[in-house]
């Protein structure tokens, strides 16, 4: 026994001895550079938690609101213009030497339920005033034209519609000078005209309902 645990002693141990001379030696990893040992890997990010944002809600409350048109705003000619009520007597009294008196604008057919009837000063705008009547009835009785169309909108009855422009005045460059423009209940127009009228005369137009 002991003979047999010498032999293997003998031949084995050159063996292991042999077969760890193939092993290579293992390399410290050298690291150049600044290393901070206390620091770690991780990134250092800067926190938005750490900001408190500052709000200031007096301001924001009374600060005055913004103009989103700029200063010189654009303005219907004749705003500003001042009315003479003497106006129509001075007419009256022979101020003017050229007569317009009524006037027929002709007459328009359609199927409309209703129409939209918009006049406005197609001249110079001098405060020229009218009241319209539709089939004998005040339905505006006072309107200033200006540059801008101004109008009604008025029921039709069934066949003949008339619709009266009274002048109440040439306002300061006589005569009554207006374009009126008729559209349908799908907006779409149907007539268009002029008028040139003395203070009390009328222009009249026939609207049929089909």
């Amino acid at each position: 026994m002991k003979f047999l645990l010498t032999a293997l002693v003998v031949f084995i141990l050159p063996l292991i001895g042999w077969a760890q001379t193939d092993i290579p030696l293992s390399q410290p990893l050298n690291i150049e550079g600044d290393v901070n040992p206390n620091q770690g890997t991780a990134l250092k990010m800067p926190s938005i938690l750490d900001k408190k944002p500052t709000y200031n809600l007096r301001d924001s409350l009374t600060a005055r609101n913004i103009k989103m048109l700029p200063d010189r705003e654009l303005v219907d000619a004749g705003r500003d213009l001042k009315i003479d009520p003497k106006i129509g007597e001075r007419e009256k009294k022979g101020g003017k030497n050229t007569h317009y008196g009524d006037q027929y604008l002709g007459d328009v057919k359609t199927s409309s339920l209703f129409v939209g009837i918009v006049c406005r000063d197609h001249e110079y705008v001098d405060g020229d005033r009218v009241r319209i009547y539709a089939n004998g009835t005040v339905v505006e009785p006072n309107i200033l034209l200006t540059s801008a169309f101004k109008g009604v909108n008025l029921d039709l009855d069934k066949g003949f519609n008339r619709l009266d422009f009274e002048a109440l005045n040439q306002g300061s460059s006589g005569p009554n000078t207006a374009q009126i423009d008729v559209y349908d209940d799908h907006g779409q127009l149907i007539y268009s005209n002029r008028w040139n009228l003395s203070t009390g005369s009328k222009a009249s137009l026939i609207i049929v309902k089909d």
